[in-house]
Order: structure tokens, then C-alpha cells, then sequence
């Protein structure tokens, strides 16, 4: 079972790109369970979305603790309470423009950023960085494929179809040689 976290404020858009990463492992053929938590329900709080991935139905009903991945919106989140809800060998995309030995990760964490805003403003995004954030997760995490993830923000992005599709990609293009080499 895959188990993921993903970490952001209020406003950016984490909600939204867990609802979209389950869906396209569901059309994928996977089981997903995904569920959501607010801190104080307002704009600019932290929010995090959760989901489990597995290949036959998802029955644990408690909240993740040792996740396998971990997608964080701002890297001011990406604090030691953070890190530490991720197991000792987790896969860590942040949306940041700084290097990765800025980050402090614990056990054998591997912390990849991604500067998501440059991204989503090359194209036509502004500030809305969860497609770009999406496809550079897809990448790094190897799943799903791109084609389906894709399809999926085409389908159930609210607006700027033809953009949040050209974040991914690029996002996602951007990872893959990262990727391959690690």
C-alpha cells in the first residue's frame, strides 16, 4: 500500500490536487481511499490531504503515520512535525525555488523541490501551482503515468484547462531525467 501526504495552506489548491492524484489512481485501476483535514478552516491555514493506494480494497481507517510520499505546498510547512508523519525512506517534493540542501530531512528522506510558482506563471497559471505540483510529484514518485494524470486535470480542473495541462507536463518533464538517474 502506497500512503501520501499532502501538505499546504488554505487557498493553494492541496485539496484540490489530492482529490485529482486519487482520481487518476482510481482510473488507473487502483483502490484509493483519500480523506482530508483542516486546521482552522480559513484561508492561509494548513491543510492536508491523505490518501492510500493499493491494488485490492483499502480498509485501514486511521490516519498515516509513516507516509511513503509527501507533496508540500509551501516550504515554510516543511518543518520537523511534517517530516517526521513520513516514514524513515519517504519521497519528499516541496514546492520551493531553493536548493535541496536547504531542507533538513530525517533518516534517509529524500527532499526534492520544485519552484511550482515559476512554473504555473510560464504557463499562464499566475499563482495556482497544483497542477505544475502534480506533475512533478507524478515524476518523482513514478505514478501515475502522465497521460492519466493529465486526462484527469483536464477533465476536473475548474478552469484553464489547456494551462494546468502545460504545468503538469512541464513539471513532470522537468523530473522524469532526475528521476531516472536516482
Amino acid at each position: 500500500m502506497l500512503e501520501i501526504l499532502i501538505l499546504g495552506r488554505g487557498g493553494q489548491g492541496a485539496q484540490t490536487a489530492g482529490n485529482l492524484l486519487a482520481r487518476a489512481f482510481f482510473e488507473g485501476g487502483h483502490w484509493v481511499q483519500s480523506f482530508s483535514t483542516y486546521g482552522g478552516a480559513r484561508r492561509g491555514t494548513p491543510v492536508m490531504s491523505s490518501l492510500r493506494v493499493d491494488d485490492r480494497p483499502v480498509r485501514l481507517r486511521c490516519n498515516i503515520t509513516a507516509a511513503d510520499a509527501m507533496l508540500c505546498f509551501d516550504d515554510s510547512l516543511l518543518d520537523k512535525g511534517f517530516l517526521a508523519q513520513g516514514g524513515d525512506e519517504a519521497l519528499i517534493v516541496v514546492n520551493s525555488p531553493r536548493p535541496a540542501g536547504d531542507f533538513q530531512p530525517r533518516a534517509a528522506q529524500r527532499i526534492i523541490p520544485v519552484d511550482g510558482r515559476a512554473i504555473a506563471r510560464r504557463n499562464g497559471m499566475g499563482k495556482v501551482v497544483n497542477a505544475a505540483l502534480l506533475g512533478a510529484f507524478a515524476a518523482a514518485l513514478g505514478a501515475p503515468d502522465l497521460d492519466r494524470l493529465t486526462g484527469v486535470i483536464r477533465a476536473f480542473a475548474p478552469a484553464r484547462k489547456d494551462e494546468n495541462v502545460a504545468a503538469a507536463r512541464e513539471a513532470y518533464q522537468l523530473l522524469s531525467p532526475a528521476t531516472e538517474e536516482a
